[in-house]
């Protein structure tokens, strides 16, 4: 079985279009769907109807999903992304609440793990950005993978042998003896200096995880956003990968 691994969509529908055309052209497979799919862009409508049309066999929340809910006080965000969320959740109608109220804090499998930010108190949304805070979430694991977005940058730390490693490339060999942490990066706002869409995928017959990305119309998508009066730097940093 295939399955791909989207998150951080941040209503950036342009990004999501051409993800899921590349994915159109690959093996059938399952969607995973690891959270915020609003937030920073001016598509949240859109992109909740394409979510729901993929039907993803897992749907995870995201702090800004969690944001729209009032689970997440406001004052957690940047004043940006705080903008951005009172802004959102003007435009949302209860049944697309409805929808990001039904996603679950974590998902556990027989061989991988799904959240958002860490397995540390998933309610808290804490980053993984290095070893020691990929290992807070490795010891808690009770799978050889686990997929997580929320930082916005694509990479793979793993764990063996007492050791911690970490590696940004494309495509990996999986040793169920060893732990991953599979950071899938963001579709709709990359900040991994690569303004490209990201996105993973899950081989589990022939045991491998390809992180993939794409291009996407980012100039549309950033007159959207101030068209739609977001703050300018929502727009400027998508071109930026930051």
């Amino acid at each position: 079985m295939r399955y791909y691994v989207i998150s951080d969509i941040h209503g950036n529908l342009e990004a999501l279009h051409s993800v899921l055309e590349d994915i159109s052209t690959q093996d059938t497979g399952e969607y995973l769907c690891i959270g915020d799919l609003v937030g920073y862009g001016a598509d949240p409508q859109g992109v909740i109807r394409i979510v729901q049309s993929i039907a993803p066999k897992i749907l995870i929340a995201g702090n800004h999903d969690w944001g729209m809910l009032d689970l997440l006080d406001l004052e957690y965000f940047n004043e940006y992304a705080k903008e951005a969320a009172i802004w959102t959740k003007s435009v949302l109608n209860k049944e697309e609440m409805d929808y990001l109220k039904s996603f679950r804090l974590v998902y556990e499998g027989e061989v991988f793990t799904l959240v958002h930010g860490s397995l540390d108190d998933p309610e808290k949304f804490y980053y993984i950005f290095n070893g020691d805070e990929a290992y807070f979430t490795m010891r808690l694991m009770k799978t050889p993978l686990c997929f997580v977005g929320h930082t916005h940058a694509a990479g793979i730390f793993y764990f063996y042998d007492g050791k911690m490693g970490y590696t940004q490339e494309a495509k990996i060999k999986i040793d169920y003896s060893k732990k991953y942490v599979i950071n899938v990066g963001s579709i709709g706002q990359p900040r991994d200096r690569d303004p490209r869409a990201s996105y993973a995928i899950y081989d589990d017959e022939v045991g491998a995880v390809e992180i993939r990305r794409v291009d996407y119309d980012i100039k549309t998508t950033q007159k959207k956003i101030l068209d739609a009066g977001l703050p300018a730097w929502l727009a400027s940093r998508l071109s930026q990968g930051r």
